[in-house]
């Protein structure tokens, strides 16, 4: 299930925040006594958070998707916030310290997952804090640097293992979040019926199926929102806004009715096909510009191809161009 997006909200005062909070309770409280018997707390809930009421309104927009995000919860398994098996970064156990450093900084995670020989004998997980600290030399308390140190060139990584959790592709997501709290371990391993590694979660996964996707500095500094190629078309971030794309392409891509709705390529997409579209899935919009799903996983669309006017990708460029979607004006 897709992330609900938010809108810019109109910003309570802090210091009303309080009393604003406490009079939605009363009024949450109240209103939920009025409601049909037969309706769910949790329903009654989502369709309070839904409406444009005045109860609604007393959240910002962001606190409402974030509510909304929390009981969706419930209907996920890790199969569906997973990051799948072919997208796993880990590290062989035989590796050295300064190799898995290596790999660190090219990845730019802070845990990685360490396996013996092939990935489906997962035995642990490093953290960047054990290799940075190997490779910084240890110093004595009047600031010298102790020479006697282990050498990061020819300690294993093994030696720094710390314990990973391992789940089943089918678990809720509410208990991995939960068990992850418990045990203060916040990475876990998808193992499949028969004992392979299927998929990886972290925290950070669960946390963003709340708030939306986290990007940070490697994110953001790596992945440029729009960028046109020389062929002419676009590679695009799935958050870049509409705005800025219609400008780009000269073009109005939402009707006026829906353009307080969709703000995002991304969300103009999934509201063309109703669904999240595969990798190399070609996507045909009625302006005449065609949008090739370059990067997605079963929860979002990451990145995109733009393909404006007439500049339509060919088979070589196209590799599942069996994979076409129209809307039809």
């Amino acid at each position: 299930m897709a992330n609900i997006t938010s809108t810019n909200g109109k910003n309570i005062p802090n210091q009303k925040r309080g009393l604003n909070l406490l009079a939605l309770v009363d009024r949450l409280r109240s209103y939920l006594k009025k409601r049909n018997g037969d309706s769910s707390l949790r329903e009654s809930l989502e369709d309070i958070l839904e409406e444009d009421g005045s109860t609604a309104q007393e959240l910002r927009n962001e606190e409402r998707v974030m509510l909304l995000n929390v009981l969706n919860l419930e209907e996920l398994r890790v199969e569906d916030v997973m990051v799948p098996r072919a997208d796993i970064k880990a590290i062989n156990a035989d590796m050295t310290v300064a190799e898995c450093a290596r790999i660190f900084g090219e990845v730019a995670h802070s845990r990685l997952p360490v396996y013996q020989e092939v990935l489906d004998n997962p035995i642990g997980m490093a953290h960047i804090k054990d290799v940075v600290g190997l490779l910084v030399p240890p110093t004595t308390p009047d600031g010298k640097t102790q020479k006697d140190g282990d050498d990061p060139a020819k300690v294993s990584i093994a030696k720094f293992l710390k314990p990973v959790l391992f789940v089943p592709p089918s678990m809720p997501v509410v208990d991995l979040f939960l068990k992850m709290q418990a045990t203060h371990i916040h990475m876990a391993l998808v193992i499949d019926e028969f004992g392979g590694t299927d998929g990886l979660v972290t925290i950070e996964d669960l946390v963003e199926e709340i708030v939306g996707e986290i990007e940070d500095e490697h994110d953001t500094a790596t992945t440029p929102n729009l960028k046109l190629r020389n062929d002419g078309s676009y590679d695009a971030s799935a958050r870049v806004p509409i705005d800025t794309l219609e400008a780009a392409l000269s073009v109005d891509l939402l009707d006026e009715k829906w353009e307080e709705e969709i703000e995002t390529l991304g969300g103009l997409v999934f509201f063309l096909v109703g669904r999240v579209p595969q990798r190399g899935e070609l996507i045909r919009h009625p302006a005449g510009i065609d949008f090739q799903v370059v990067d997605a996983d079963p929860r979002r669309i990451k990145r995109l191809r733009i393909y404006p006017g007439k500049k339509r990708p060919t088979a070589a460029q196209d590799p599942s161009s069996d994979k076409t979607s129209e809307l039809k004006s």
